[in-house]
């Protein structure tokens, strides 16, 4: 579904910032767990509208559409893709090194030149 986009979205903004995959799949899972049950719901309410109807086609559809629907947000968006994400570690971050070198030079970015501690080499501690 398309919310999903919304978790790995914001997944990734919580690694840029910090580098941390484990810490930016649960932040990404915290932030965006009120917006994608608000519109699984909106969709089920929806799509629970044909199986209200008089014609049984219609109601077959309605009632697999908001299965499928249900499943989606609660299994595979609370269990799998987290879960599969938390496996991956930095692997889900990986990119082809021609799309690397373009999203470096062309991607969006919170702010001028921020790539994140992701991107950029972490200085040594100062022994003050």
């Amino acid at each position: 579904m398309d919310y999903e986009v919304f978790l790995l979205s914001r997944a990734r903004e919580e690694w840029d910032r910090t580098g941390d995959n484990q810490g930016a799949v649960a932040a990404g899972l915290q932030h965006t767990g009120a917006i994608i049950t608000s519109a699984a719901v909106l969709l089920a309410v929806v799509i629970g509208g044909f199986a209200t109807s008089g014609i049984v086609f219609l109601k077959m559809i309605g009632i697999g559409m908001l299965v499928a629907v249900l499943i989606d947000a609660t299994i595979v968006r609370s269990i799998l893709v987290p879960a599969t994400m938390r496996l991956l570690g930095r692997a889900n971050w990986w990119a082809p090194p021609a799309l690397t070198r373009v999203w470096e030079r062309y991607g969006h970015r919170e702010g001028p030149g921020d790539l994140g501690p992701a991107f950029r080499p972490q200085p040594l501690p100062s022994g003050s």
